[in-house]
């Protein structure tokens, strides 16, 4: 058992288990609930069965978007809030919500037009007919008419097919057309949820959090939890019960005595190629179209490498969520319509992952059409109101969580007294907004570590990179071994301070290792040996990591690490 601060934060449920507020899952809508409600002084507890961001949150498609394709299923009530959402995180997010270019390209002028009114009305497929130019064109307008008001990206804009491919010589020279037009990026998806979690752990001992701790059961006093690393179980009571565990919402509700029927996730998986070719094809730009079955998809260059994504297929939610074979070969036969002349196999993937969309129960209705808004059902347990959240996504984490908590207040009669629409998040707090203002930030922070260490810091944590800059300030900033992106005591600080558990929490959530195809026997030794130091693992401990490491690497993302990495020595 790891004997660092992460399980310090169990013995503060146990030591005190009640509070206002019980908020379970920790994906990014059950943390920013938890931040908001802590920033209105509710005395609140977050509860997490695995690790933070490990599931649902840990499987999207790194946008936030707007959603221009929600146009076609009628939401615009979703469409304005994720516009309006997306361009607030480009405000109170900066250090991970960027701007993302984004070109459609676009193979006939009409075709769509008669079909698009049935799929509007009837919500079915039926054949795949080509979204052409022209529908595209008045889906473009739609969606730059959300911006009109506090926008913070240009408008769209349309080129022909001669100046498309002067500008994207690789795309498929049969097109006619392409759209280009912007939303937002975030590349680290799952730091910018411990932002948001350390936000609200900051206002003090009435905010509580813990991850590895599952809602098991429920009795007269209130809410069964265990300790999934020591197995300890102990009874928590709270007032008000938020069940935000996405699409595993009707699971949780059923191990709490209350069985529900809201969900109805689909799979989405991805995978992440390294092909130099395909990504200066892409020009630093998504691409963002329809594949020949009706389907959006992406091709998008992100941290150095491309990731392809993604399907929209039927889910088990009590099966794991994997990336199949015959996924793979529908990612390569997209990436064949949009760059026909690049090669692309097996052998360049790196990583891949998958996972189940919290989207409510559709029965007959087809996966493309499922409403991607959100609703939260009022029910009881026991004394206490329980709230269980149907849908959310990425883009409108921060208006979900303001309209939960709203909820939450009026049930426990206290007063919404913040609003976080205006609240930077994080590193994103005094965020440098001009390159020469950039510039001076490094030069201000580079002391001990220099200009190029400070400035790659920066780039990895915006403005909190001072805590890591202080916690090596004087030390032996030396990098690890097996990778040059990262230093030994850069990793102690994260072990130490983030919440880490199991070495896998590294590896694919406080950093992009793994996501980057970076992962090496040597490197999982040289980390598990850090770790080791921190939290006083030992031989046992250590070897059992690696085990675990290494065959979640491959049966959850396609990672083969060689045989000799199952024990160390």
């Amino acid at each position: 058992m790891p004997t660092g601060a992460v399980r310090n934060e169990v013995s503060a449920l146990t030591e005190r288990p009640k509070a206002q507020v019980l908020v379970i899952g920790g994906g990014i809508n059950g943390i920013a609930t938890f931040r908001d409600l802590a920033l209105q002084g509710v005395d609140v507890v977050l509860v997490e069965r695995n690790d933070y961001c490990s599931g649902a949150s840990a499987a999207s498609s790194h946008m936030i978007h707007g959603g221009v394709r929600y146009l076609e299923n009628g939401e615009f009530r979703l469409v304005r809030e994720s516009v309006t959402e997306r361009n607030g995180l480009l405000r109170i997010a900066p250090h991970y919500v960027k701007p993302l270019q984004t070109t459609i390209p676009i193979y006939s002028t009409f075709s769509g037009i008669l079909s698009a009114p049935l799929r509007f009305l009837t919500h079915k497929s039926g054949t795949p007919k080509e979204r052409g130019a022209a529908l595209i064109k008045v889906g473009m307008v739609l969606y730059d008419s959300f911006s009109r008001d506090g926008g913070t990206v240009p408008r769209h804009v349309f080129h022909g097919r001669k100046k498309s491919l002067a500008t994207l010589p690789q795309l498929n020279p049969g097109i006619k057309y392409t759209a280009t037009y912007f939303d937002a990026s975030v590349h680290e998806p799952e730091r910018l949820a411990l932002d948001v979690l350390h936000d609200g752990l900051a206002v003090g001992d009435t905010a509580r959090a813990s991850n590895y701790v599952e809602a098991v059961g429920s009795n007269e006093n209130g809410v069964v939890l265990r300790d999934t690393v020591s197995g300890t179980e102990f009874t928590f009571a709270a007032d008000v019960v938020v069940n935000a565990s996405g699409p595993w919402t009707d699971l949780t509700n059923e191990a709490l005595g209350d069985e529900t029927a809201y969900m109805g996730g689909t799979k989405g998986s991805h995978i992440v190629l390294d092909n130099p070719a395909l990504l200066a094809a892409t020009a630093g730009r998504e691409m963002f179209f329809e594949h020949k079955d009706g389907r959006i998809v992406l091709i998008y260059p992100l941290n150095g490498k491309v990731m392809v994504g993604t399907t929209d297929l039927e889910a088990d939610i009590r099966e794991p969520a994997v990336c199949t074979s015959e996924e793979i070969d529908y990612f390569f036969d997209l990436i064949a319509n949009v760059f026909p002349k690049i090669a692309v196999d097996r052998s360049q993937i790196v990583f891949s992952f998958s996972g189940v969309r919290p989207l409510p129960k559709h029965d007959d209705l087809q996966p493309g059409f499922v409403s991607r808004d959100y609703r939260i059902v009022a029910g009881k347990l026991g004394k206490a109101d329980l709230l269980s959240l149907v849908g959310g996504k990425w883009t409108t984490f921060r208006a979900l969580a303001a309209h939960i908590s709203t909820d939450v207040l009026a049930l426990i009669g206290q007063p919404r007294t913040v609003d976080t629409k205006n609240i930077e998040i994080g590193g994103g707090r005094n965020y440098p907004r001009t390159p020469q203002a950039r510039d001076n930030w490094i030069t201000a922070h580079s002391g001990f570590v220099g200009k190029q260490r400070a400035a790659q810091l920066f780039d990895r944590y915006g403005t909190r990179a001072v805590e890591v800059i202080d916690a090596i300030d004087d030390g032996d900033d030396t990098l690890l071994k097996h990778s040059s992106e990262y230093s030994v005591l850069e990793i102690e600080h994260i072990i130490a301070t983030e919440s880490v558990v199991h070495l896998d929490d590294v590896l694919l959530r406080r950093t992009n290792l793994a996501f980057t195809g970076a992962v090496t026997v040597e490197l999982l030794e040289e980390l598990v040996g850090i770790a080791a130091r921190v939290l006083g693992w030992q031989q046992e401990r250590r070897d059992d990591e690696i085990r675990h490491a290494t065959s979640l690497l491959a049966d959850a993302h396609g990672v083969h690490l060689a045989p000799a990495v199952v024990a160390t020595k």
